[in-house]
């Protein structure tokens, strides 16, 4: 093949590199203009959900400590108590926020050592329970600082109580805590017992056959 019949193709590549990229900025602003549009039906920020937000079961959500950003997202979800497990005093922003919503707060102080001198309080797990256990208290969110240690180990027994395998457990714990993931929490779930704790009513999704 001769130079002069190599020409041709080499300007063809060129202008499909040409017509793509000004594709791809022709869909970018499309994008830009789409969220910009929706941005002005709606008239409202969007909802920010709290580090870490999941829903545990019916009326039964987890998550990280909750910022202002995070007050609209929790309106939606009518709550009606928040357990903390942090020791340190509730910041006022967020009481402010319970008391406009008529929001009650059980708030068990748990350090949040890390390992070798992590400390699971079992009664304040058990106190915690009883809270998560009484519907009149839902919808509630439970939730610590980041929603990984002290609330994974709250779920996880909630998890044991509703009749979970351990590997179920620890799969769940280990989704939230990631690389921080903690073997005294798992210790701590695999050794907690339920037994005390069968005798309350529990009106969850899985917690009946």
């Amino acid at each position: 093949m001769t130079i002069a019949e190599q020409k041709p193709e080499e300007e063809m590549c060129r202008t499909i590199e040409v017509v793509s990229s000004a594709n791809v900025s022709a869909f970018n602003h499309r994008d830009l203009a789409v969220d910009a549009a929706a941005d002005e039906f709606y008239g409202e920020e969007p909802y920010i959900p709290p580090l870490n937000f999941s829903m545990v079961d019916n009326g039964i959500f987890r998550s990280g400590f909750p910022e202002s950003a995070n007050f609209s997202f929790l309106q939606t979800l009518g709550l009606r108590s928040i357990i903390c497990l942090c020791p340190e005093p509730y910041p006022e922003a967020n009481m402010e926020f319970l008391k406009s919503n008529g929001i009650k707060l059980f708030q068990f102080g748990i350090e949040g050592y890390k390992e070798p001198f992590v400390n699971i309080p079992e009664d304040t797990i058990r106190e915690a329970l009883n809270v998560v256990l009484d519907v009149r208290n839902h919808p509630v969110l439970i939730h610590c600082k980041r929603g990984k240690h002290r609330t994974g180990c709250l779920v996880g027994c909630l998890r044991k109580l509703q009749r979970w395998c351990l590997t179920s457990v620890f799969d769940e714990y280990q989704r939230f805590a990631a690389a921080k993931a903690r073997v005294s929490d798992q210790r701590f779930m695999e050794l907690f017992d339920v037994s005390s704790l069968k005798h309350l009513p529990m009106s969850f999704s899985c917690s009946r056959r």
